[in-house]
């Protein structure tokens, strides 16, 4: 955060909607409190998302995500809009995730309608870092970018000092990076500055991006 991440994602895994099991709202209250001024973008691979509104704004998160795959909402729009309605009216704001397979056109409605702060385009597998990026998410990005020029495009999975740029570039502008920044040779605060630096420039040279 100090290092210019301008928010800090927040990986919530329960063990069914992926295997993995990571991070629950008592340690995202934990982040809140300790960096109490953080963007905290929670990202929520777990079954039935709707069961966590409640928890995740009293735990502190700024946005609550949830997988357009996952049990509860199903890939249907109007579970979709039930569930952002009530993330909206808690005070976090509302992204949606899509794991590799689905096609970012699923969401343009939701995306029409301005009913999205954040779309998340997974670039791996959902559950475990240290994987490798998936080229095939660019025509998503660029998609939704031609879209709409407002909404957050995020794209998380594999990102690295190599691809960032070319990342920023199709239209995203929030990436998330994990290994990158915390299994590099060199220390965390650098591997952001840098990260920062080719986002920036790559959205500077994007023509799909306003």
């Amino acid at each position: 955060h100090d290092a210019g991440a301008e928010w800090i994602h927040v990986d919530v895994f329960d063990g069914n909607f992926v295997p993995n099991l990571t991070i629950g709202p008592p340690v995202v209250k934990a982040i809140r409190k300790h960096c109490p001024d953080a963007f905290l973008d929670c990202h929520l691979c777990v079954l039935n998302p709707e069961n966590y509104v409640e928890d995740m704004v009293k735990a502190g998160a700024s946005q609550f995500t949830f997988h357009w795959e996952a049990r509860g909402v199903d890939g249907e729009l109007d579970r979709a809009k039930e569930l952002i309605e009530r993330v909206r009216g808690s005070g976090m704001l509302v992204g949606c995730a899509l794991a590799p397979e689905t096609a970012a056109d699923v969401l343009f409605p939701l995306v029409d309608e301005g009913l999205l702060d954040t779309v998340l385009l997974m670039s791996v597998r959902p559950g475990f870092g240290g994987q490798k990026f998936m080229p095939s998410v660019l025509p998503k990005v660029e998609a939704l970018r031609k879209r709409s020029s407002k909404i957050n495009v995020q794209v998380d999975g594999g990102i690295t000092l190599d691809n960032a740029k070319e990342v920023a570039l199709a239209g995203a502008n929030v990436l998330v990076a994990g290994s990158t920044v915390y299994s590099a040779p060199a220390p965390p605060a650098d591997q952001v500055k840098a990260l920062v630096g080719l986002i920036r420039g790559g959205l500077e040279a994007s023509r799909s991006f306003a």
